[in-house]
């Protein structure tokens, strides 16, 4: 059987495009959507990538968004001093045995991200 080798791209709305994309660049190292030959893509890292529908009634994250993304990052102390440094709040850190480390923040839309450290 034929799978699929991993994540080829994010696609959402925004009301301000720039704003959740230069964010994601400049605070999380996501390179912007190539526009054209010269424009470099994000490449991630191979690793785990989870993939999990979660029931309509879930509180993992909050009901009025219907995504939430996760990013392993190898270092969360360090990308959570980054944040604050830069502003940015961060919430719901926690650690689950067997998994890891996580916290949480939000783009310039106000949509979750949910950042991994795996142990």
């Amino acid at each position: 059987m034929e799978r699929v080798d991993g994540i080829g791209g994010f696609f959402f709305r925004a009301e301000d495009p720039v704003a959740p994309a230069r964010g994601y660049d400049t605070h999380l190292g996501i390179n912007l959507a190539p526009t054209g030959p010269d424009t470099p893509a994000w490449v991630a890292k191979e690793g785990v990538t989870m993939f999990a529908p979660f029931a309509q009634d879930s509180d993992y994250f909050s009901p009025d968004r219907s995504f939430m993304l996760n990013f392993r990052v190898r270092d969360l102390d360090a990308m959570l001093a980054q944040l604050r440094e830069a502003g940015i709040a961060v919430s719901h850190e926690q650690t689950m045995e067997g998994l890891g480390r996580f916290a949480r923040i939000h783009d310039a839309e106000g949509n979750p991200i949910e950042l991994w450290e795996p142990c």
